[in-house]
């Protein structure tokens, strides 16, 4: 330790600006708020997305499309990936437990298996939903496909 590196224990240093504390500590009167208005006030909070009277941008930008709401999502699990897990982990069949304890989705998520990428092995696959695709690559390998 030398006199290069000492420095004031922490917290022992007030911040520069001492507000409201009289007229000779030049940030006394108005407490450097400014003459009159809402921001002057006590108590004072704008609303989120004010803009002082401006239309908002939220207000100002057009609306468009739909939202449907009773879409239903699905966490897309491959074919391809199915193939790597069965080999890697020596399965025939493959739910939606499995596909979780294996970290391809996560818990509360629907399964839909898509086709791509290529099968070799014979698979029972359980899933929420499958494609087209996903189905011939599964049933051309003589596997069987179940839709929960």
């Amino acid at each position: 330790m030398d006199l290069s590196n000492l420095k004031p224990a922490a917290g022992s240093v007030k911040s520069s600006k001492r507000i409201g504390r009289g007229a000779g500590s030049g940030k006394g009167g108005t407490s450097t708020r400014g003459h009159k208005g809402a921001k002057s006030r006590s108590g004072y909070s704008k609303k989120v997305g004010f803009e002082g009277g401006q239309m908002p941008l939220q207000r100002r930008m057009p609306k468009f499309g739909f939202k449907n709401i009773n879409r239903k999502e699905f966490k897309a699990v491959n074919v391809g990936d199915l193939q790597k897990l069965a080999e890697s982990k020596g399965l025939t069949k493959i739910d939606v437990d499995t596909l979780l304890a294996n970290g391809l989705i996560s818990a509360n998520d629907k399964v839909k298996v898509l086709g791509n990428g290529k099968l070799s092995v014979q698979l029972e696959v359980e899933a929420h939903a499958f494609s087209k695709s996903a189905v011939e690559a599964i049933e051309a390998q003589k596997g069987k496909v179940v839709t929960l």
